[in-house]
């Protein structure tokens, strides 16, 4: 568990730093698709997925 949450930090860390950059390069995808595979075995993983229903949810709710 303590190796798996340090990948997904390191991960996370290099993704943000990927996304600054603003150049998404072949390697950045790889390391943001790893990013997700590795929160989507993670025990953040059923947080993530409500927090995303429930923003889905308040969008689809918006009349524009």
């Amino acid at each position: 568990m303590a190796i798996s949450i340090s990948v997904v930090l390191l991960l996370s860390i290099l993704a943000i730093i990927f996304v600054r950059n603003g150049a998404l390069k072949f390697s950045h995808a790889l390391v943001c698709g790893l990013l997700g595979f590795f929160l989507a075995g993670s025990s953040m993983a059923p947080t993530i997925q409500e927090g995303l229903t429930a923003t889905a949810q308040i969008v689809s709710s918006l009349r524009p």
